[in-house]
């Protein structure tokens, strides 16, 4: 299944580049469930992420690498792949586009593609998933929006 939300900001791309840290990885982390940030080397191809998600009850591990990152004058993107997943998952590819826009701005576009264990799941899971991501689009605009000296 596929999933796929755009955000537009405010600053260049590579300002928005420059933002994707561990700082903003944080504030995009949605309330429920609760994240711990176990690990984070960056945005770069070979670097991990590892986070502990903790669902009341139980707590699951997500291991993610990235696997891609690329740069161009009209775009960079990095992949993220899950390499253990939670029970609910099988299968995890997160493209992430910080893309120029030419009357200025940044387009970021979430692109991912996932599976469950059955595809009822799938189904399930996407709208679920949508709000997780659409929860981020305050917080990048907040993140990369212009300082009120620069425009």
């Amino acid at each position: 299944m596929k999933l796929r939300i755009q955000t537009h900001v405010s600053q260049p791309y590579q300002v928005v580049w420059q933002g994707f840290n561990e700082e903003l990885f944080r504030k995009l982390s949605p309330p429920f469930p609760p994240v711990r940030v176990v690990r984070f080397d960056g945005c770069l191809a070979g670097d991990m992420v590892v986070l502990e998600l903790n669902f009341l009850l139980f707590k699951q591990q997500w291991i993610s690498r990235i696997t891609e990152q690329q740069s161009s004058e009209s775009e960079i993107y990095f992949v993220d792949e899950g390499t253990k997943l939670p029970f609910f998952l099988r299968f995890w590819r997160h493209r992430h586009r910080i893309i120029r826009e030419k009357a200025g701005g940044t387009i970021i576009a979430d692109e991912i593609e996932f599976r469950t264990p059955l595809w009822v799941i799938d189904y399930l899971m996407y709208p679920l998933l949508w709000a997780q991501f659409a929860y981020r689009k305050p917080i990048y605009k907040k993140a990369f929006a212009l300082s009120p000296h620069l425009s």
